[in-house]
């Protein structure tokens, strides 16, 4: 079968690889019909140290059921399944209490020890706990929106959840990639009365005002929290969603934050300290976050989904076939692309 190999920075092919298959009975196997390029795959496209074997990437995917292991149970042959961006047994006391992605039996696609899912067919582990059912056919309109569910969309939301946004509240957003923009998404479905997006891509940010941003600030740096305390009342928001994962982002996101507010983090961390710590205790801002459990928040977000009250996957703005999937890298790396499709 192909699948994409980054081999080191920029340096990005479809390969041919032996196909997937089933390896232990709780297993399934998935042909890929939707997948997609993250902005978290851009960080190894920009520092990844050269590798002779690669590494097989991709961590969203919709696809059809073609096999299970002996112990799989709850999904069949033939079922059109989403893949979250993480595998969970679904029982474990961490899953139990909503958080798959520290799964004591899991782990994340697109690793060195589970193939990722850019490719034509994918072993999903721990398959019970992991895929999803999707009650629709497979070239159903909402595809791309429900793709979101495996990644972007979930993890707006969780970055929403952790910073506590609720009716009435003030949030911002720091970042205005897919991640950011589906956190405007998860603002405004939360009841958030003023919703600031920080970004200056004229495209992202018309997208996020259609989604619900009520203001835009794209100033950088200490500039950007005077401007958002100066739309706050002096005061600073009671969520923030940092959505990026540098330290000026984790900066801005502290320095906007009101006292006793809240920060949910998602931006994967380039940095291994916090910055702005001494601030964020005295103001008593919580901060929190990480991997977002999207398996846990499937089964609440896909109503919306399915009744159009929500469309996060207008975050696709470039479709590719899986041959295409190099140039798709490079567009997103460049900026061309907020988020790149892969159909199959």
């Amino acid at each position: 079968m192909h699948a994409t190999v980054m081999f080191g920075a920029g340096d990005v092919h479809i390969e041919t690889v032996p196909d997937a298959r089933l390896v232990r009975p709780t297993d399934a196997l998935v042909v890929v019909t939707r997948a997609a390029i993250c902005g978290s795959d851009l960080w190894p496209y920009k520092t990844m140290e050269y590798s002779e074997t690669g590494r097989r990437m991709g961590h969203e995917a919709i696809g059809v059921v073609e096999a299970v292991g002996a112990d799989v149970r709850s999904v069949r042959v033939g079922n059109l399944v989403v893949m979250p961006f993480a595998y969970s047994d679904g029982t474990c006391v961490f899953c139990r209490e909503g958080l798959h992605t520290s799964c004591i039996h899991g782990g994340f696609f697109g690793t060195l020890d589970i193939p990722g899912a850019q490719a034509e067919a994918v072993r999903v582990p721990q398959a019970d706990g992991t895929l999803f059912v999707l009650p629709v056919g497979a070239d159903d309109a909402l595809m791309p929106s429900l793709l979101t569910l495996s990644d972007v969309m979930g993890t707006g939301h969780h970055a929403a959840v952790v910073a506590k946004v609720g009716p009435g509240k003030t949030a911002a957003v720091v970042g205005d990639g897919a991640v950011g923009l589906c956190g405007v998404i998860a603002a405004r479905r939360l009841g958030a009365e003023q919703i600031i997006i920080l970004g200056r891509h004229p495209d992202r940010i018309a997208l996020a005002r259609e989604f619900g941003a009520t203001d835009v600030v794209s100033e950088r740096g200490d500039e950007a929290v005077e401007r958002v305390r100066e739309l706050t009342g002096g005061l600073g928001v009671h969520a923030v969603l940092e959505c990026v994962g540098l330290e000026q982002s984790m900066r801005t996101a502290l320095g906007i934050a009101r006292p006793g507010g809240a920060v949910g983090r998602v931006g994967v961390p380039q940095d291994e300290t916090l910055p702005a710590s001494q601030p964020a205790f005295y103001n008593n801002v919580t901060v929190g976050g990480g991997p977002a459990p999207c398996r846990a928040y499937i089964a609440e977000l896909l109503p919306d989904v399915l009744e159009g009250l929500i469309e996060p996957g207008r975050v696709f703005d470039r479709v590719v076939r899986l041959d295409e999937v190099p140039d798709g890298y490079r567009a997103m790396n460049e900026r061309e692309a907020i988020k790149v499709l892969i159909e199959f």
